[in-house]
């Protein structure tokens, strides 16, 4: 791929969000900060079953970004890499909760290098309080009756709420 300019204030924050997360709203605000304007890329993949469907999810975030117009919501299959030079964003956001995320974080990395050089790879870790959450673990409690208050915004709790009723 031949280098394109880019708009160093945009980044790209991919993920299913299969729900949303405060941590992964933690990473978003903390990516308001470096840059003006976020891309929150709902990833499409056939391989996996979600719980909520695409426009489920699209609607969460947006409800959570209600009066924030810095941050967009789209739609990403194929390479991510490839969606980040087509909209000229400068970075791809990619949450670190743990060591263990790191070495598969890191090949990627090094991976959408090698495909797009203009595109930079930037690793965020989310505030303390939520270094433990994540969907999977979100949908499991709630799949058992168990408590997501405070894990997700109450919105998208009530939603979990509904889908395990």
């Amino acid at each position: 791929m031949s280098a394109k300019p880019t708009t160093r204030s945009l980044a790209i924050y991919p993920g299913t969000f299969d729900p949303i997360t405060n941590g992964h709203l933690d990473l978003i605000h903390r990516s308001l900060n470096l840059f003006e304007k976020v891309i929150v890329a709902i990833a499409i993949n056939p391989g996996k079953k979600p719980l909520f469907s695409l426009e489920e999810r699209k609607q969460m975030i947006i409800d959570c970004f209600e009066d924030e117009d810095r941050v967009e919501v789209d739609f990403v299959s194929g390479l991510l890499v490839e969606y980040a030079a087509r909209k000229n964003a400068r970075a791809i956001i990619r949450g670190l909760r743990a060591v263990s995320d790191f070495d598969y974080e890191f090949q990627l990395a090094l991976m959408n290098r090698k495909l797009e050089r203009s595109v930079e790879s930037v690793f965020l870790m989310p505030g303390f309080r939520w270094i433990f959450i994540s969907s999977t673990i979100v949908k499991e409690a709630a799949s058992h009756g168990g408590s997501v208050n405070g894990l997700v915004p109450s919105h998208v709790e009530a939603l979990l709420i509904e889908k395990y009723r």
